[in-house]
């Protein structure tokens, strides 16, 4: 059996995610496709727009065979972490032959060159990476320009350079979450071979409906019209979706706003500083700002600098909440990036695929309470964190619908 993995938030999903689910089986002949899915956090820093039990039976439904969860350290990290977080529960499953993911380009061997440089840091790199910090750029526009640069300088070592335009290539967003896919699979060295398929129809940021296959940003834009969204949503998803609007979504990161400012109130900007992505700059101007705070929205682009990016203060914010510290994120970080599978939802029809990875996975398998209850050390801290974070995401749903809450421990996993 044959196995490629799609690394995935599906928030929501929509025509796009079902058209890779079925590109991929057939590009790699994979027999089954397990999709690694951010859970109810996700990596622009904000609340997922629909539960993960909602997201993963929309997946269920449209081709996908077994859904895991990325923990939320890597699911609300930069793209490095999200990428090296989603690629280390990919290869302990012992059994994903492929990943293929999407992308701007369409085609490996820019991104390859890429990865290769980040993951080797040659000193030319890191001068020029340096060089644009200093002048003021963000870390992500520094890198980019950095990248472009040394590539530039040392064209003659990449046969194919003249073909690329690195500078395109190295703006696009999924090209850039590629290039760290690539590098984790490096550093990891795993055996998983990467695959890529150019991504059609909107763009990554692009908020207005048109295409078949529109954003998701631009579907989540329209979320609350259920009519004007259903073309670009695959059917068998659609109905769950519509069965659950206004009862479980949407969630904005607005819902989050008067606990947000009730956190922040008893933080100083000093002890700030120990979650992550919150550098002494940001955790200043936090402290600064606290008279002008409105909501979450409107206190990202207060924070918003040059140096500063506004998906890195939401992330900044969210790790806040969720006490995602420092600390926690490197012992995980430096012992093992990942301790736990845990499964969201299968396809009864695939139980061969879960016996499979019951022989392979070199990492415990969650699917009860009780084998959540049973993990110890760096891992127990993990799942305390995904946990803490579902919970909190569901006490937001029962309090903005008046549903009932229901603690993350007794749910069920999908099965369809």
């Amino acid at each position: 059996m044959k196995t490629v993995g799609l690394i995935t938030e599906y928030n929501p999903f929509h025509n796009g995610h079902q058209y890779h689910i079925s590109k991929a089986k057939e590009i790699t002949g994979a027999d089954s496709v397990i999709v690694v899915m951010s859970g109810n956090f996700v990596q622009r820093g904000t609340p997922a727009i629909m539960p993960k039990s909602v997201r993963t039976e929309c997946a269920l439904l449209s081709g996908a065979d077994l859904v895991i969860e990325l923990p939320v350290c890597y699911s609300t990290g930069s793209a490095e972490y999200f990428a090296t977080g989603a690629v280390s529960l990919l290869d302990h499953l012992g059994c994903v032959d492929f990943i293929c993911f999407g992308s701007e380009c369409g085609e490996l061997p820019p991104l390859k060159y890429a990865a290769d440089i980040l993951s080797h840091e040659p000193p030319e790199y890191k001068e020029l990476l340096q060089k644009y910090l200093k002048a003021g750029d963000s870390f992500p526009r520094a890198r980019q320009k950095a990248l472009y640069q040394y590539l530039c300088d040392h064209s003659s070592r990449y046969p194919a350079f003249s073909i690329y335009d690195f500078e395109e290539i190295l703006s696009n967003p999924n090209n850039i979450l590629g290039i760290e896919y690539i590098k984790a699979l490096n550093e990891l060295q795993s055996t998983i071979s990467p695959y890529t398929i150019q991504r059609t129809g909107s763009g990554y940021h692009d908020t207005h409906l048109g295409h078949i296959f529109s954003s998701a940003s631009a579907i989540r834009q329209e979320i609350n019209s259920i009519d004007l969204i259903k073309k670009y949503i695959p059917q068998n998803a659609f109905s769950v979706i519509e069965k659950e609007q206004n009862k479980t979504f949407p969630v904005y990161s607005n819902d989050l706003s008067l606990l947000l400012k009730t956190i922040l109130l008893y933080e100083s900007s000093e002890a700030l500083t120990k979650y992550v992505d919150v550098n002494p700059e940001l955790a200043n101007r936090i402290y600064n700002h606290l008279n002008d705070y409105k909501n979450f929205e409107q206190f990202c682009d207060l924070l918003k600098t040059k140096e500063l990016t506004r998906s890195r203060i939401s992330r900044a914010l969210l790790h806040i909440i969720l006490r995602i510290r420092k600390e926690d994120f490197s012992d995980y970080y430096t012992n093992g990036i990942v301790f736990y599978i845990n499964i969201l939802g299968f396809r009864k029809d695939k139980t061969e695929l879960l016996s499979m990875i019951k022989r392979t996975c070199d990492i415990p398998l969650l699917t009860t309470s009780a084998e959540k209850r049973s993990i110890i050390g760096y891992g127990k801290n993990m799942l305390t964190s995904d946990i803490i974070a579902s919970n909190l995401y569901y006490s937001v749903v029962a309090e903005k619908f008046s549903t009932l809450y229901k603690n993350e421990l007794n749910r069920q996993i999908t099965i369809v």
